[in-house]
Formats: structure tokens, C-alpha cells, sequence
């Protein structure tokens, strides 16, 4: 049973946990100090992405679960940044995780790049684009063999291209 006392508690933990975000700053690219070899001032990014591609790579943002088309795609080929067209995960990495995110076990090498996110009070791995800098989602340490990781991605952030 959740007391009142509990509820109190709990509203006032969260109002200090969004104090201490915005004293720490922001998780995403647009916070990270990094330079990427793609980059575009806020406007640009804007005309090049729609809003739903504007608000995951450059706000940190999710899409809702099993929304994505890329969540069933199933055919041989890459998966690469929506807003740089840089390769970011083979195919034959991708896996069903039933999380409603397109999901995988491994990117190809150099293509992301990760960072501690304190954002929502948790504390995760964000990854995103090492080419420009874009929210792509998060790596967790609940995956499949061979490397245990689960790279569960916004399918949003991300474009298909099939093998030829």
C-alpha cells in the first residue's frame, strides 16, 4: 500500500532529481563537448531531420515501443545513421529482444561511440553516432551471446540498407 508519506517522499526525490540534471547538464550530442567530423548548427539539423528523427538524434529522445519499421526487418544488409548515412550495425547482429526497439549485439567497429546518461534519475550507457554526434539509444548488459550487450536502438534514428 503507498502511503501518503511515500508519495510525498517520492515526488520530492524526483524534484531533486531534476535539479541536479540541470545542475549537471543534459545527456546527448548536443551537450557532449566532442567535435564529430558531421556537424551542423541547431537550424541545419532541423531542415535535414523530421521532428521525430530531430527530437532522438539531437534531443535524446525515444521513440514509443513497437512503432519502428526497422523493428521486423529481417533481410540481409546494414543499418546506418538516419541523419549521417554512416554504417552503424550488420544485420546479422540484430536480434528479436521483445522490447519493441530494433536491438542488437554488436555495432561495427568505430561506428558508435557511448557515454554515461544521468538522465530520469537512472544511470545508463547512451549510444550515439561517432560520426555526427547523434542520439541512436542505449546499451544494456542484458544481451545475447557473444557479447552479452543489447544495443536496443530508435529505429528512427536509424536508415536500412539491403544487402545487393
Amino acid at each position: 500500500m503507498i502511503t501518503r508519506r511515500m508519495l510525498l517522499t517520492g515526488s520530492a526525490m524526483g524534484a531533486v532529481l531534476l535539479a541536479t540534471r540541470s545542475f549537471w547538464g543534459k545527456s546527448g550530442p548536443q551537450a557532449a563537448e566532442t567535435t564529430f567530423p558531421v556537424s551542423y548548427s541547431d537550424d541545419e539539423w532541423r531542415q535535414r531531420l523530421t521532428p521525430a528523427q530531430y527530437a532522438v538524434l539531437r534531443q535524446s529522445g525515444t521513440e514509443r515501443a513497437f512503432t519502428s519499421p526497422l523493428l521486423h526487418e529481417a533481410r540481409a544488409g546494414v543499418f546506418a545513421c538516419v541523419a549521417c548515412d554512416l554504417d552503424l550495425f550488420q544485420s546479422n547482429t540484430k536480434y528479436d529482444s521483445h522490447t519493441g526497439w530494433p536491438s542488437f549485439w554488436a555495432p561495427i567497429k568505430d561506428a558508435v561511440q557511448t557515454k554515461e546518461d544521468l538522465s530520469f534519475g537512472m544511470v545508463r550507457t547512451e549510444v550515439h553516432c561517432s560520426r555526427c554526434g547523434g542520439h541512436n539509444g542505449h546499451v544494456f548488459n542484458d544481451g545475447p551471446p557473444p557479447t552479452g550487450l543489447r544495443y536496443c536502438m530508435d529505429g528512427v534514428a536509424m536508415t536500412f540498407k539491403p544487402a545487393a
